[in-house]
């Protein structure tokens, strides 16, 4: 889940099913909240769920959607197919991550992702607690 202009929440998930994604999405996403996403059949009850939903349907060649014809497409899920582009970059020089540490590296993708997206206070401060000495108490 990425927000546009914000940050990522990544999960590996046990299976690709609404039972198993619904909570995910109750915790990280705000109810009325509109959401872009493919196609797939898994986001199908978003609207049941309290939210609003745009599609952009990939099997008939869409890609992005300009509703209001403004010259701007609104809807589309290219944030999102940058984001997991990046991810696979980053990951292949590792040539196969064990099932078992993969939630690592992506809790480390999120986080580094996330953190150049707050901007230089937040990592400049994560910084400065790593090197800043340990306090001594007298």
């Amino acid at each position: 889940m990425l927000q546009r202009g914000g940050e990522v929440v990544i999960r590996m998930l046990e299976n690709v099913k609404q039972v198993t994604i619904g909570p995910l999405i109750a915790k990280f996403i705000a109810k009325g909240t509109l959401v872009y996403t493919d196609e797939y059949d898994i986001y199908s009850r978003l609207e049941e769920w309290g939210y609003e939903h745009e599609t952009v349907c990939h099997a008939e060649g869409g890609y992005a959607r300009d509703d209001d014809e403004d010259g701007f497409c609104e809807v589309h899920v290219n944030t999102m197919e940058g984001f997991w582009s990046l991810l696979r970059s980053w990951l292949r020089p590792h040539r196969g991550i064990p099932q078992e540490t993969l939630p690592l590296y992506l809790g480390f993708f999120e986080f580094v992702h996330n953190a150049r997206a707050r901007g230089k206070r937040l990592l400049g401060s994560l910084l400065s607690l790593l090197l800043t000495p340990p306090c001594n108490p007298a």
